[in-house]
């Protein structure tokens, strides 16, 4: 019987971001593809949790898909965590760029998507190559805020910004997320712009956003989807819409529920799990 599954072809390589190295692994079709997607990650979520989803982009829908990790994580830690001197800004506007511009080199011909996942997207109106993204697609991005979770899980936010996580961050030099139970360890920097953005009002636009050149999303043609799952706790419908008003008027907004689609729950890091698979034709239609 012959096995009509479509080849996936992988390639590990790392390209530059400014004056860091970034490790990435590249998902490919045998033939030349139309569509070149970058996801860039969670904060704390590593390359190789979306490797079901790229290879799914593959082999069902023929496109290539690049993931990597941002400067000092996962595969792209160089060195000492403690010694890191990354910011989330740095992975934001340096290094989600040079993902794009690596899938522009390599495919120069494809239309170019990028799908970002909390972090990954909620940066997207201030990108700096705004205008060379065909489409892009953010999901459970948001600009959340303490008080946009719902209880208990509000308690736990609290606890993370204003309780022992900050003392041990100064005491150890970086996030040691694995020993806490709050997912991967992170470099200082990184967690103290996550905290001054996730308590503030305004997120990170008085911060950064007014600093930067006048190009804004909203004043470009590329199309963007909001995708906010009913269940997620972490960063809540409302905190979404809040950042589709960033992207402007003509950002199209979908609110999931996981009982549409089979599912018992997704929640904020679930959408790209395989066993909530169900959804991915959605994120993409």
């Amino acid at each position: 019987m012959l096995d009509n599954t479509p080849v996936v072809l992988t390639e590990d390589f790392t390209f530059s971001a400014g004056e860091a190295e970034l490790s990435a692994r590249l998902y490919m079709p045998a033939s030349a593809p139309d569509v070149a997607v970058v996801v860039h990650a969670a904060t704390g979520v590593p390359r190789d949790y979306y490797q079901h989803f790229a290879r799914w982009l593959v082999e069902e829908q023929g496109m290539a898909c690049l993931t990597y990790d941002y400067r000092d994580f996962g595969h792209s830690l160089r060195g000492r965590l403690r010694d890191s001197q990354a910011t989330m800004a740095d992975w934001a506007l340096i290094d989600m760029p040079a993902a794009r511009a690596e899938m522009r080199r390599r495919f120069p011909a494809a239309q170019q998507w990028s799908i970002g996942h909390s972090v990954g997207g909620m940066l997207g109106p201030i990108q700096p190559d705004i205008e060379q993204i065909d489409r892009m697609i953010c999901v459970c991005s948001g600009l959340v805020t303490v008080s946009d979770h719902p209880w208990p899980y509000r308690a736990l936010a609290t606890m993370f910004w204003y309780a022992h996580p900050p003392l041990l961050v100064k005491a150890l030099g970086y996030l040691p997320g694995k020993a806490l139970g709050f997912g991967s360890d992170l470099p200082a920097r990184v967690y103290w712009q996550w905290r001054k953005w996730c308590t503030a009002a305004l997120s990170y636009v008085p911060d950064i956003g007014k600093s930067l050149p006048d190009a804004r999303w909203a004043a470009s043609e590329t199309p963007v989807d909001l995708f906010t799952m009913d269940d997620d706790q972490v960063v809540p419908p409302n905190a979404v819409w809040r950042l589709a008003d960033l992207y402007g008027p003509k950002a199209r907004r979908h609110q999931l529920s996981p009982k549409d689609f089979g599912l018992a729950e997704v929640g904020h890091i679930g959408a790209f799990a395989r066993r909530n698979a169900a959804i991915w034709p959605r994120l993409i239609a």
